[in-house]
């Protein structure tokens, strides 16, 4: 799954559930010691159809890094934003929440602490939805991939009241 620089791909699979709840957060750990080649990747997804849907995962790019990042696609333009991690993390954890047609998405490598990744909006992402896990590997390849602890909660992203303070680490 990927838009962007006229580049399109969008085949990926998806095991996704439906729901018109406007408010949850959706958790799951994701672990994959086999990625090993450029583009292998898992995490969570919103897909409502090929021009409207949202991802976050890790992406491998090459034994010394990979990218930690997400795609937001609304009427079939994406936006990419990604940062290099080490090559030699396996496993994230991922809390997608929506407050109804907003989503925010966050990671965790211990899924205790979630760090922000991206707020964002899909503009068709009103009413019913379909969200869940998904796997690729859309070179040549393959990898296992497997995903665990998954868990539907209240939403976990409160209501924006004002920029608090980040917490010193």
């Amino acid at each position: 799954m990927g838009w962007g620089y006229h580049f399109r791909n969008d085949n990926a699979p998806v095991l996704q559930m439906d729901t018109e709840e406007k408010f949850f957060s959706f958790i799951v750990k994701t672990e994959f010691p086999e990625s090993h080649h450029r583009f292998d990747q898992c995490g969570v997804v919103v897909y409502l159809d090929s021009e409207n849907w949202l991802k976050a995962s890790i992406e491998y790019e090459n034994e010394r890094f990979q990218h930690l990042g997400s795609v937001v696609t609304n009427f079939g333009y994406s936006d990419w934003a990604t940062t290099e991690i080490s090559a030699s993390i396996k496993s994230m954890w991922y809390r997608l929440s929506r407050r109804e047609d907003d989503f925010c998405m966050e990671c965790s490598e211990d899924g205790v602490v979630f760090r922000q990744m991206r707020v964002c909006h899909l503009h068709e992402g009103k009413g019913k939805i379909r969200f869940g896990i998904y796997a690729c590997s859309p070179e040549e390849s393959s990898f296992r991939a497997v995903f665990s602890n998954m868990k539907l909660t209240e939403c976990q992203w409160l209501a924006h009241d004002g920029q608090a303070p980040d917490e010193e680490f």
